[in-house]
């Protein structure tokens, strides 16, 4: 069944811009910078360690249960501790680094350039991203995809997280859409598709890892940017 959009939602990270993919790819730079082998086996353990306590992290960060400056003090001192290497300094050296370089990488997702130029000339799009202010505009530039968006909705605007009902309301109501003609892109199952349906707005589910188990059907299923086209 064809539904009339008329405003388009994105999530960025993972979904538009290749979050995975640059984040380790500066990561990876960091880690010879700063000469980390010498605390860890290979760039991978550091690598494991460092993402298993950023997800806990998250979640608090999402349940408020810590800062936004104690998220990024605590996830990069770990792997640290964790090796016996409590350096707080050297943590806050790296990360410091960290968030300067990432925002320049500019991969994207399969096909997101040549998608958002289809859509862009057909209906109203925005960005409704979890990430911080100082991060996401930089990295939308470097990508060179920041023309495609009338406007950058952030958790850090209003302080709640996708998936709270409030950053959804939020986003409706600063860029003056209506839910019943307004469609949320993501590649986040929790964050993105439950967060829209539990708003009572359409989700298109971008399955970029290949997820099998679905708790529900959502409005859209795709496992290519591509097929956006052919949808709306």
């Amino acid at each position: 069944m064809a539904y009339q959009y008329k405003n388009l939602f994105f999530d960025l990270d993972d979904t538009l811009w290749a979050f995975s993919q640059n984040a380790r790819d500066t990561f990876e730079e960091m880690y010879q910078k700063y000469g980390y082998d010498r605390f860890f086996q290979s760039f991978q353990h550091f690598y494991t360690l460092y993402q298993r306590r950023n997800v806990e992290l998250w979640e608090e960060y999402g349940n408020g249960q810590v800062t936004k400056e104690e998220l990024n003090r605590q996830r990069f001192l770990y792997p640290l501790e964790a090796a016996g290497a409590g350096d707080a300094t050297l943590a806050k050296n790296f990360s410091d680094d960290f968030f300067s370089v990432i925002p320049t990488k500019s991969k994207l997702m399969p096909h997101a350039q040549e998608v958002l130029e289809y859509l862009s000339a057909r209906y109203n799009l925005y960005i409704l991203s979890n990430g911080f202010q100082e991060l996401q505009c930089h990295k939308m530039r470097s990508a060179g995809i920041d023309r495609y968006f009338k406007k950058v909705v952030l958790s850090d605007d209003i302080g709640v997280l996708k998936p709270w009902p409030e950053i959804f309301h939020f986003a409706l109501s600063t860029t003056q859409s209506e839910l019943k003609d307004s469609l949320m892109i993501g590649d986040s199952w929790e964050n993105d598709i439950t967060g829209a349906r539990g708003v009572g707005m359409h989700q298109a589910f971008y399955n970029v890892t290949g997820k099998t188990e679905l708790p529900f059907q959502p409005t859209y299923h795709i496992s290519d940017l591509k097929e956006l086209m052919q949808i709306l």
